[in-house]
């Protein structure tokens, strides 16, 4: 081999170890930015999953919020519409004892013993005397309808038994008692009018 293959100069020899080590250098800082370079790619992806869970999170949310609300939206929908069928009736029966009570009050309040002749008296006290009958018996059998239940009572219990005589046996002073309140103001009414009636003939004579 020859010299000029390999140099015996010492300056040469430093000269390349020189660029190795420049060489060297370069590709520690190559690496080096590209695993900076890794790094942020890293962290950007970091972000970018916890993005991506987050969103998957909310939909979640979301697809279990909408069919709980569906849900019971629907069930309550079938309940108001139960509840608004049946306030509607009920306003319905309200109207009509309305109705009933208001045209009872107007007649019996119309009614005038003082300008009945005696002629006329017997028919208009019969009258008078069955619309009163009759207004108590709309009054008694609509205050089920419009009373306010009290717990564990139920309307017809509380109502149509003990009007018709359905409830707890009573006895004979009860219905005495309850008797004359009922008939109280018939026999005022027919009082009335009787003493009308003989200050009419009286007058006559």
């Amino acid at each position: 081999m020859s010299s000029a293959e390999y140099p015996n100069d010492p300056d040469s020899l430093l000269d390349l170890e020189e660029e190795g080590q420049e060489d060297l250098g370069e590709e520690v800082q190559k690496t080096n930015s590209e695993l900076e370079k890794l790094r942020r790619q890293l962290e950007d992806i970091e972000k970018q999953k916890v993005r991506l869970e987050e969103l998957k999170r909310r939909q979640d949310e979301l697809e279990s919020g909408r069919n709980e609300m569906a849900d019971k939206l629907t069930r309550s929908l079938v309940v108001v519409q139960r509840e608004t069928e049946e306030a509607q009736k009920r306003l319905e029966t309200l109207n009509t004892i309305h109705n009933s009570f208001t045209q009872h009050l107007r007649y019996i309040e119309s009614l005038n013993p003082k300008v009945w002749g005696a002629l006329e008296m017997p028919k208009e006290l019969s009258k008078a005397l069955s619309a009163v009958e009759e207004a108590r018996s709309d009054y008694h059998k609509a205050q089920p309808k419009i009373s306010i239940d009290e717990p564990g009572e139920s309307p017809s219990a509380g109502g149509y038994d003990d009007e018709y005589g359905f409830g707890e046996d009573r006895g004979f002073s009860y219905w005495l008692k309850n008797g004359a309140a009922f008939t109280l103001p018939l026999w005022v009414l027919g009082l009335l009018a009787l003493l009308v009636w003989i200050v009419s003939l009286l007058s006559v004579n």
